[in-house]
């Protein structure tokens, strides 16, 4: 079997591409593939992903270098590590990645750069010149959707694209009953998932008691999101749950009925997935090709009332939530564990081509 590195700039925040790191390292190291995951940087709170990872573990400084000296020392560490590694294949999971990690792979190693934001995302911020000055030179990139692998193709001029999806590390048994009024908000609580979208659409969305909004997960933006449902006039009614470990995910979907995502920009949002495969339908602003691959019900992006309104239809009819479900559940079926590793399995030998 191969050997797969997977190089982040920090591999143990609690975030999107953080778990599909890790899952994506079990997954293979299942399959009997010789699996690192290294992280440039420890995260100042740790998140555990895998509670008996199959895979090694490395982290290459304590804190992000603060200066070139540190930077020099902290690339001689990463350097010595992947010479100890021998060469395979090394995914590099962001254009800072990319940066950091491409000169210093040994000789032989097969390179590939992810990317898991969306092309609109990556035109709007640094991202696009960086991926259309590194990604074109890497044996392969690799972006979450047909639809944003086609972008970058034609816009970033890469003949290396290819689409992969994000995995759902379980599939669960059961799909939820939809019956208990509950919109379900999950992710960080920072700036660009705009939870303050979430909750003024709640509010404007008619829903009546006992409706409740639950937001699960934690950051610095809990207290101004608090002061804004109190504005909103749901203070009552919103519920910041705090981060909720890995293990016990399944529960809070099982114990919703519809899903919300207000982000500022997504790639392929693995809550999207996770909701999905529990039969949670959902509304989501249509921000990227991974978001449409996914969701159900879009609306324009940033247009609060249109969120609202659907927010309201679907509280309204247990029924339509329940329809929205079954496919809901059907299409996250592409996004199984063994389907995605497949794929990265056909990757792999595309590349030694």
């Amino acid at each position: 079997m191969s050997r797969v590195v997977f190089a982040c700039v920090d591999a143990d925040t609690l975030g999107g591409i953080q778990q599909v790191t890790h899952t994506l390292a079990q997954g293979l190291a299942g399959r009997g593939h010789d699996v690192h995951v290294i992280g440039l940087h420890r995260a100042r709170s740790p998140f555990r992903y895998v509670d008996r990872p199959r895979y090694h573990h490395h982290v290459i400084s304590r804190a992000e270098p603060g200066n070139r000296l540190a930077r020099v020392r902290a690339d001689r560490r990463l350097r010595r590590l992947l010479g100890r590694i021998e060469p395979g294949y090394a995914v590099m999971t962001s254009p800072s990645a990319v940066i950091r990690v491409r000169d210093l792979l040994p000789a032989g190693s097969r390179s590939i750069g992810q990317y898991h934001g969306s092309y609109d995302h990556a035109r709007g911020c640094w991202h696009l010149g960086s991926i259309r000055k590194h990604y074109a030179e890497l044996d392969q990139a690799v972006f979450l959707s047909e639809d944003d692998a086609m972008s970058f193709a034609e816009h970033a001029l890469l003949p290396n694209a290819q689409a992969l999806p994000n995995p759902l590390a379980h599939w669960p048994a059961r799909m939820a009953a939809l019956d208990v009024p509950r919109v379900l908000g999950v992710g960080r609580l920072e700036g660009v998932k705009r939870f303050d979208r979430l909750i003024s659409a709640f509010a404007r969305s008619g829903v009546p008691e006992p409706w409740e909004l639950h937001l699960i997960g934690d950051g610095g933006e809990r207290e101004r999101l608090r002061a804004h449902a109190g504005r909103e006039g749901v203070a009552g009614r919103v519920v910041f749950r705090g981060a909720v470990p890995a293990a016990e995910m399944s529960a809070e979907y099982l114990s919703a009925a519809v899903l919300g995502l207000t982000s500022e920009h997504e790639g392929l949002p693995v809550v999207l997935l996770e909701s999905g495969a529990h039969g949670v339908p959902s509304v989501a602003f249509d921000v990227s090709g991974g978001v449409r691959s996914a969701g159900q019900v879009l609306v324009p992006p940033g247009d609060v009332d249109a969120f609202a309104a659907e927010l309201g239809r679907l509280a309204d009819s247990v029924e339509e939530r329940r329809r929205l479900g079954a496919d809901a559940r059907a299409r996250a079926e592409a996004f199984r564990l063994d389907h995605v590793l497949d794929g990265w399995e056909r990757l792999f030998a595309h590349v030694d081509r």
